[in-house]
């Protein structure tokens, strides 16, 4: 069995500050180490439940957070910046499951911890098909289209409340609870590894017995984005598929799921260049 795993940082326990996500910031080392922590994890119970071969995306800020030499299970690497498919990146039809860990809340959602959607000075929100989604929901359009389940999740409480609907019957670890978007109560690393550990193996015997369901995206997929500005609304829609609805909203539709995400990935690209970092 083939484990694709996409890793962010936020939603890692002990995680609370973008000092500790930033590079170059003096508290990112400690972030780094605690994400390596819970991403070897995730490989170790994946191994455990019975995965044959794991590879992990790095997808987090410049997407080269791990010590390559530190990873478990002698799992595949993907990182670096400037992926074609950006969170997804790695994942097709030869993978049997998808994990999202270290995940965390969309922008326009309860309060969650560091919560954002890809580029926070761009969007301010985001919807799929009428339902208000963080990264979790526009990347399952992705596993969605190459047939692939979402069968594990970490983050806080509010990251799997808006993940579940596209992930019935994946296994999901709360490694906080988020107080407001700047602070959270914990686990202890210790235990959210140990939990991590447990319910990776879980989710890789739940796929091997059928248990894990597809996200099950309906089509035509409509996905609306709001962003901070009109000049933003504008310069996405320089991106194929990318239409201006309002003043400062987008959207992109289509049949096909992976166009929509590739179309939303150039959108979040383009609009870096419009004031957004």
């Amino acid at each position: 069995m083939k484990v694709w795993m996409s890793l962010d940082m936020e939603g890692v326990a002990g995680i609370v500050d973008w000092d500790q996500c930033r590079p170059g910031s003096p508290g990112y080392a400690l972030g780094c180490e605690l994400l390596q922590a819970e991403v070897n994890a995730a490989v170790e119970g994946a191994i455990a439940g019975g995965a044959t071969e794991v590879v992990l995306n790095d997808s987090h800020s410049r997407m080269a957070n791990l010590d390559p030499r530190l990873v478990a299970g002698e799992a595949k690497y993907l990182s670096g910046r400037h992926k074609p498919m950006y969170m997804m990146q790695g994942l097709d039809e030869t993978v049997d499951a998808a994990f999202f860990v270290g995940y965390h809340g969309s922008i326009s959602g309860e309060a969650s911890t560091m919560s954002h959607t890809y580029n926070p000075e761009v969007f301010s929100g985001a919807r799929l098909n009428g339902r208000p989604v963080g990264e979790s929901g526009i990347n399952a359009l992705v596993a969605d289209h190459y047939g692939v389940p979402i069968a594990f999740v970490s983050g806080d409480e509010v990251t799997w409340e808006e993940t579940a609907p596209f992930a019935e019957g994946a296994v999901n670890v709360v490694t906080k609870r988020s107080v407001t978007r700047a602070s959270a109560l914990n686990l202890h690393p210790s235990e959210s590894c140990r939990l991590i550990r447990a319910g990776a193996e879980e989710a890789v015997r739940r796929v091997a017995a059928g248990r894990v369901q597809l996200p099950r995206v309906e089509r035509p997929a409509v996905l609306d984005l709001d962003v901070q500005t009109a000049d933003m609304a504008d310069v996405a829609t320089w991106a194929r598929g990318a239409e201006r609805t309002g003043v400062r909203e987008v959207r992109i539709e289509g049949e096909d799921l992976l166009g929509v995400f590739r179309s939303f990935v150039a959108v979040n690209y383009i609009t870096r260049q419009a004031g957004g970092r």
